[in-house]
């Protein structure tokens, strides 16, 4: 299974950020999914803003794996013109850190006559808006549990030669590498029309028996053994947990939303779904899989005009 979702007030968004680069822009900032680091990083994002210095801020820390956070951080702050700090949007003084990191990015910007011009972008659902909050004292943004919830831009002055322009969460047309699909959908990124939750719970249940299966074993309850496929671990999960219809039989889709639900909440402990290294050899594998793709599309139409 694929997992796309790109609604069009995402490309909106797009357009949005080619204008405000006109305008002229010092910094970008982009949050990232703690739990996801690499997942939940938009390479349209990169593209758009043509090489300016980015703070990549690795937010709801305080649900991801510590030892795995420290991997992604080394692994942002040795790219260039990049720094990368963690962060729990909730916490004020952290937050504010940013607009430090931001000033150190661009030095030579700042007081009235050249205030500092940062773009804040990021992932639906990633946490921006609560931390617009935070960092403005007071609700700025609306925030909420589903994807999507700002719609439009907004210039924020955070101090007086310090503009923030907020964007709505935006992915990317098409996801290539589907194992981010799939990390997207658990995080609560990708709205719920555009995937199954049985099949999302399946692939974060496979993970997490992988890497995290005392976490399971001890949330669940669960017997974890080697001969038990993913989705009877699902179904097992599901017993456990009362989601059980009429017969005896269990309601995976019920399963599936309790796992997500307590993965989203951090009740199954502090969970990173991936690594700098897996993240990389997953890229290299979809970007094998579009080129086949692309000279199988070629190939057939080579041969219906030679038909």
């Amino acid at each position: 299974m694929s997992i796309q979702w790109f609604p069009g007030h995402m490309n909106s968004t797009r357009y949005a950020i080619k204008e405000r680069m006109k305008a002229g822009l010092d910094v970008v900032i982009e949050l990232l999914d703690a739990r996801l680091p690499g997942s939940s990083r938009n390479p349209l994002l990169a593209q758009l803003t043509q090489g300016k210095p980015t703070l990549k801020l690795l937010n709801k820390q305080d649900l991801a794996d510590p030892a795995r956070t420290a991997e992604w951080l080394a692994h942002y702050n040795a790219l260039p013109d990049t720094r990368a700090i963690g962060l729990d949007a909730s916490i004020t003084a952290p937050a504010k850190a940013l607009m430090s990191a931001c000033r150190e990015l661009a030095p030579l910007r700042g007081g009235m006559a050249k205030p500092l011009r940062v773009l804040i972008c990021g992932i639906p659902n990633v946490g921006k808006s609560t931390l617009i909050n935070t960092l403005m004292g007071k609700r700025a943004a609306k925030t909420g549990d589903e994807p999507g919830i700002t719609k439009v831009e907004q210039k924020l002055v955070l101090e007086n030669d310090f503009y923030l322009f907020d964007t709505p969460g935006m992915l990317w047309p098409k996801i290539l590498v589907p194992q981010s699909g799939f990390n997207l959908a658990a995080s609560g990124a990708i709205g719920r029309n555009a995937f199954v939750e049985e099949e999302v719970a399946v692939e974060l249940l496979a993970y997490l028996r992988q890497h995290y299966a005392a976490q399971l074993q001890e949330r669940y309850k669960l017997e974890i053994a080697p001969e038990l496929s993913d989705e009877e671990l699902l179904e097992q999960l599901g017993r456990k947990r009362g989601a059980v219809l009429s017969g005896g039989r269990v309601n995976l889709q019920k399963a599936a939303e309790i796992l997500m639900y307590e993965f989203r909440q951090g009740t199954l402990g502090r969970i990173t779904l991936e690594t700098p290294a897996e993240f990389d050899r997953w890229v290299l594998l979809g970007e094998q899989e579009e080129l086949r793709r692309q000279e199988a599309a070629a190939e057939r139409k080579r041969l219906r005009r030679s038909g």
